[in-house]
């Protein structure tokens, strides 16, 4: 069971008692930090693979994983319709306290509507968990399509987090797919349970949509071995 740090952190922030970010770490990398404030972020922080997908969205949009609600903000600005859904209910909380009008807790597994564009921003394939999943959760994703709808969703190829110092891959052929990873996280002293978290390199994530007739598109790479596609 969650013990949602990462809505305690949002809450925290929301109300002013910041006062240390959320530590993150997986079974490949070391402790980082993952800056509150961040979170909070305006457009033009925002990188720009963010900034794209948010220029690209049109209609009635779905906002997954929605966090503290700053991609649903600058789409309401310009008017779109948005419903932005989180399994945090402390992000659920910070996001309507911040001005999001349509937001709930829910898992997308757990959503039924349709829509002309549906975001997963921050590593959207990181709610798939393991590459097994993938086709389940992409088959749903397009039931929730409207005619000519489309899914915008970044990640990253994180082959490069398993280079030595002579650029050699050191990747286990006999392990899972080397985008998945467990994920920790701690905030102020607590420890989350830990998760499984996906990165898809593209061709691997273009091969899954095929596989459910999706088409995928890369839209563009970003500044680190990310990515933004569109699926349709």
């Amino acid at each position: 069971m969650t013990k949602d740090l990462f809505g305690k952190a949002l809450l925290d922030y929301q109300n002013g008692n910041y006062t240390e970010d959320i530590i993150t770490s997986t079974n490949i990398s070391d402790e980082d930090e993952l800056p509150i404030p961040y979170l909070f972020r305006g457009f033009k922080d925002m990188p720009k693979l963010e900034q794209k997908a948010l220029q690209l969205s049109k209609g009635l949009v779905l906002d997954v994983g929605c966090g503290a609600g700053s991609h649903s903000l600058y789409l309401q600005e310009k008017g779109l319709d948005v419903h932005a859904i989180d399994i945090s209910q402390g992000a659920v909380s910070v996001a309507k306290a911040r001005g999001v009008l349509q937001v709930n807790q829910k898992d997308i597994l757990d959503e039924k509507n349709t829509y002309d564009t549906i975001l997963l921003l921050m590593n959207g394939t990181g709610i798939f968990q393991e590459l097994s999943q993938v086709s389940k959760y992409l088959s749903h994703l397009k039931t929730l399509l409207k005619p000519g709808g489309q899914i915008l969703i970044d990640s990253s190829d994180i082959a490069y987090m398993y280079e030595d110092e002579d650029g050699g891959l050191w990747i286990d052929t006999n392990a899972n797919y080397y985008g998945e990873l467990d994920y920790y996280l701690s905030y102020k002293g607590e420890e989350e349970s830990p998760m499984t978290w996906l990165y898809l390199d593209f061709n691997t994530l273009y091969t899954a949509c095929k596989s459910v007739g999706l088409e995928c598109e890369k839209i563009m790479d970003g500044e680190h071995f990310d990515y933004l596609a569109k699926l349709y």
